[in-house]
């Protein structure tokens, strides 16, 4: 049974003001269990007035739990800050920055970079685990992102992105700058572990996959079909692209080759907590490094 996700009250609860923002990231980054890096004595910290610190009651040794995170130099409320995560975390299809703007008040400049500095944190507790393995299915895609629906050169103004699913498991993708074999290659290597049994289209530039200790395996999407005869299909990739672009398409109208990595990763993150909603918001909140 999948849980839901959590609600605005719960947030609220869980959150009420800047203080408690404050003393939870002091908590998941230094707990109680640690000594002063300054004094070398056993931890007894105290809230420094008026300021994101906290003191050593020996040396009077500050740190900051902001350091280091999505958070460091800003005037924002962290508040505001933890509301945004929330939303990237209850949403399917993204969130906008005038959203986040009309919501919490702030600047469009303030809210455009809130929000990307929320989706470079998404990629990065996500990380890249290698996918497949002996006997494991994953397919494997490539879809055109933004520039020119259609006419003719549309393409050329289109981004390309690379797209590796792991049957009933993760994803992972990577802007490319062409199908090639000597583009395709390297990236599967790196992500896909060997023996897996790859599924594709029958991309032209995928044949001598096997030869890299793959199982490959192709469904002919130009005969109208989507599943071959022996089990083969991509059709949980191409399920990754339509959310991806009702995301892009619906919620943000356009994304520049220059960012697009970025959102990728957070429809990456949601994608492969989908079947934990309820631990999304979680996962962020507590994996701040100290």
């Amino acid at each position: 049974m999948i849980r839901m996700t959590q609600t605005l009250r719960q947030f609220q609860d869980r959150f009420p003001t800047e203080e408690a923002c404050l003393d939870h990231l002091f908590q998941v980054r230094y707990g109680t269990d640690f000594e002063c890096p300054k004094c070398g004595r056993p931890a007894k910290y105290s809230r420094v007035k008026a300021r994101r610190s906290y003191q050593c009651n020996w040396c009077a040794h500050q740190v900051y739990p902001t350091a280091g995170t999505p958070f460091d130099r800003t005037r924002t409320s962290l508040r505001d800050w933890f509301y945004v995560m929330f939303l990237f975390t209850t949403t399917r299809n993204g969130v906008a920055a005038k959203r986040v703007q009309r919501e919490i008040g702030v600047t469009y400049k303030t809210a455009w970079r809130m929000c990307h500095e929320v989706r470079k944190y998404m990629a990065q507790v996500d990380g890249d685990d290698a996918l497949g393995g002996p006997g494991e299915v994953v397919e494997i895609d490539e879809t055109y992102v933004g520039g020119k629906e259609k006419g003719q050169g549309s393409m050329k103004e289109k981004t390309i992105v690379l797209g590796m699913m792991e049957r009933d498991g993760a994803v992972t993708t990577r802007v490319i700058e062409n199908v090639r074999r000597v583009t395709l290659f390297p990236h599967i290597c790196e992500n896909v572990l060997p023996g897996s049994i790859i599924n594709t289209d029958e991309l032209v530039s995928y044949k001598s996959i096997s030869l890299r200790g793959y199982r490959h395996q192709t469904v002919n999407h130009r005969e109208g079909r989507y599943v071959s005869d022996y089990g083969a299909t991509v059709n949980s990739i191409e399920g990754f692209w339509a959310l991806l672009k009702r995301g892009i398409h619906g919620t943000h109208i356009h994304v520049s080759p220059k960012h697009l990595s970025k959102y990728l990763g957070e429809f990456e993150f949601r994608w492969n907590h989908r079947h934990t909603p309820h631990l999304m918001l979680d996962r962020l909140l507590y994996s701040f490094t100290r």
